[in-house]
């Protein structure tokens, strides 16, 4: 049997069933220190899909990069078909300086596919797309929301494509969001080459959440399991079908002051349930936010100090037979069953 090729990433070979760091080239510091775009090559011995899982392409979001060391420490990897590209870190500078921007304050995810001759953004957005996203069949994308705020874990799709939808359900994350693609976005970018692309937000800037990075895991072990790469042992089997939400809205401060938060993400609210107050510091003035519809809060702000038009919850409208609040139950009941690590592992 002719033994599968290496795969060729940058300057190095990686032989067929090992794995491998490597350093890709981006910049030179002011100080002469050089920059790095580091991804771990795991290339199976029998082919199969080009997979790539990044995270940190806002430099503050640091939950991926938990999910990505956790994923790549387990023995379900050790037998792999075909090739997973993780990339913890895509935006070094943002992470070093817990900035969700590049030095020049851009947003990275709004530069692709970059420029080889361009910006710090752009030629960084460049190196991803020439080097994983056009070798790649299948990307997952992490996220969690910004700083001062915290998101339910959920995955957003393209609208309209099922395969994607599908391969959500099978990720199972406890909410799906079709959300319309942006200019300059990596998803954007893959769409227009043809690769699939799953993102997954959870959590909050700049903190770690248990809940968001075991459900994290779980998700692209199915995914990788879906895709015929690894076998079924040690894969979460999903409790719940996700609930799929067709819209979604920003609820916003009605004054400046301080947040009384009475929901939380995940929470099923009716319409005109109380969801949070807005108090100056003397308590004189207080206005309430109230849900305008049924529905799920998806994400919430976590800092209780607010201006007028500060977005305070993300709402996504669910029917009422939905029976929400029983899926998102049995979803937390579920993860709380798995035991995909020990206490080692996750310390």
């Amino acid at each position: 049997m002719t033994p599968r090729p290496g795969f060729a990433l940058g300057d190095a070979l990686v032989p067929a069933g090992t794995r491998r760091t490597v350093d890709l080239p981006v910049s030179v510091l002011s100080d002469h220190t050089p920059v790095t775009m580091s991804a771990h090559v795991i290339h199976g011995r029998r082919p199969g899909p080009v997979v790539f899982v990044t995270a940190g392409i806002h430099g503050d979001e640091v939950i991926g990069v938990e999910i990505v060391r956790r994923l790549l420490s387990l023995p379900a990897l050790s037998a792999l078909a075909g090739t997973l590209i993780a990339i913890p870190i895509v935006n070094a500078f943002g992470f070093l300086n817990l900035s969700r921007y590049l030095p020049d304050r851009r947003d990275l995810n709004r530069c692709f596919p970059g420029s080889a001759g361009g910006s710090m953004a752009g030629r960084l957005a460049d190196l991803l797309t020439r080097e994983i996203v056009a070798r790649a069949d299948l990307g997952i994308d992490l996220h969690s929301a910004a700083v001062h705020r915290t998101n339910l874990p959920q995955i957003r799709v393209a609208p309209g494509d099922d395969e994607l939808l599908r391969l959500a359900a099978v990720f199972a994350a406890p909410v799906v969001l079709p959300s319309a693609l942006r200019e300059g976005s990596l998803r954007q970018t893959a769409r227009e080459m043809g690769v699939d692309m799953l993102l997954y937000e959870a959590g909050e800037g700049l903190r770690f959440d248990e809940t968001a990075v075991r459900a994290g895991v779980a998700g692209i072990l199915r995914v990788l399991h879906d895709r015929g790469m690894i076998g079924g042992r040690g894969v979460p089997r999903a409790r719940r079908a996700p609930l799929v939400c067709r819209a979604s809205r920003w609820l916003r401060a009605p004054q400046g002051g301080l947040l009384r938060s009475y929901r939380s993400e995940g929470d099923v609210v009716e319409r005109g349930d109380l969801l949070a107050v807005v108090s100056d510091p003397f308590g004189e003035v207080e206005a309430e936010i109230r849900a305008p519809e049924h529905g799920i809060i998806l994400g919430r702000a976590v800092l209780p100090v607010v201006n007028e038009g500060n977005a305070v919850f993300h709402l996504a409208t669910i029917a009422p037979e939905a029976q929400a609040g029983e899926r998102i139950g049995a979803w937390n009941a579920g993860l709380e069953a798995e035991r995909l690590f020990d206490e080692d592992e996750i310390l």
